[in-house]
């Protein structure tokens, strides 16, 4: 299998579409039917400059709900003024700490407004793979779910053996590499870990558009003696796809391979946990409402119950409607203190 396909799981409250590369997950892309509008990356919208901080060369724009997005003061937005209101493009989504970062437009009257949508879940996929069909069903499922279980992963396969390890932290990501029974296999080790690195370059590019990570990136390359021509260019082609805002610097003295990708939307990890890092309690909600659905589809006629905690059962609640009108009023939530988030059972009578 080969090249890239398309595929789009429409569940109850959230909609998740994957790209595939070679047959793994590149992309994760995930829209939920409470997301605001005014917070998702391509949205033109009107917003008023709250403060201009000239020694930081930014501007902070009050959007109307969610947090304030931030304009570089550069270019056509370097005459800015507080109290302004500009026309603007979400640019890169809001992460965990940080606003939304902004592309200026141009002037514009008040108020707060949305002048075009994002772009539609179907348009960004088709970006990926233009002409290629976007596959639906139970095969989008499934390979949603894959994809959503990678970027929770730390440990990574590498085809041929060996693995990596994607960590990231408030300053950079960190990726390592181990060789793992390529190291015990005999021959030649220089060749063992030079097979290893070009591997761990293509899937560390892979992963990271998977896992919606950008800015500073340190790959702990295997071994010693580095190829640096080799390695700098697996990664030219490895992050060809994320275009011209990739720069890669030369292997350093101490076997470390790092780049600076481009930030644009939220990471994935963010979308499905809570800063804690655990499974956030919406998440939970809406693998439980796909499980009831996935339970009703295969038992037309029967009546279904689904135990959780309460937090997950408050969570579910505004999706309710959703599901209904997919299997029809017969199920029921049962919420029970003390339960763990991620402690959920389905059960048909």
């Amino acid at each position: 299998m080969s090249g890239r396909r398309l595929l789009l799981d429409d569940g109850p409250g959230e909609a998740r579409g994957v790209v595939l590369l070679d047959g793994r997950p590149e992309r994760l892309l995930i829209e939920r039917a409470d997301d605001s509008p005014m917070q998702r990356l391509g949205a033109r919208i009107v917003a008023r400059v709250r403060r201009v901080e000239r020694a930081m060369a930014s501007a902070f724009l009050d959007l109307g709900e969610g947090p304030d997005a931030v304009l570089a003061l550069a270019g056509d937005a370097a005459d800015v003024t507080e109290g302004a209101w500009i026309e603007i493009e979400i640019a890169g989504e809001a992460r965990h700490g940080k606003g939304a970062t902004a592309r200026l437009v141009g002037h514009a009257d008040g108020p707060q407004r949305l002048t075009a949508p994002a772009p539609s879940l179907n348009d960004r996929l088709r970006t990926f793979a233009p002409g290629a069909a976007i596959e639906q069903g139970a095969v989008a499922r499934d390979a949603a779910d894959a994809a959503e279980a990678a970027v929770l992963a730390v440990v990574h396969p590498l085809p041929g053996g060996g693995s990596l390890a994607v960590e990231p932290t408030r300053a950079l990501t960190a990726v390592d590499v181990d060789l793992g029974a390529r190291a015990g296999r005999g021959g030649d080790a220089r060749r063992a870990a030079r097979a290893a690195n070009l591997a761990a370059i293509a899937e560390t590019a892979r992963l990271l558009r998977l896992k919606g990570l950008g800015g500073l990136v340190v790959i702990d390359l295997a071994g010693k003696g580095h190829d640096g021509a080799a390695m700098s260019a697996q990664a030219k082609a490895a992050f060809a796809a994320d275009g011209a805002g990739v720069v890669i610097g030369p292997i350093s003295r101490f076997g470390a391979l790092e780049l600076v990708a481009p930030r644009t939307g939220r990471p994935t990890a963010e979308r499905l946990c809570d800063p804690d890092g655990r499974l956030s309690a919406a998440t939970a909600a809406l693998r439980l409402l796909r499980a009831l659905e996935r339970e009703g589809r295969a038992d037309p006629g029967g009546r279904l119950s689904a135990r959780c905690s309460t937090e997950v059962e408050a969570a579910a609640r505004p999706y309710i409607d959703s599901l209904t009108a997919r299997i029809g009023p017969r199920f029921a939530l049962v919420g029970e203190a003390g339960r763990a988030r991620e402690d959920m059972e389905v059960s048909t009578a």
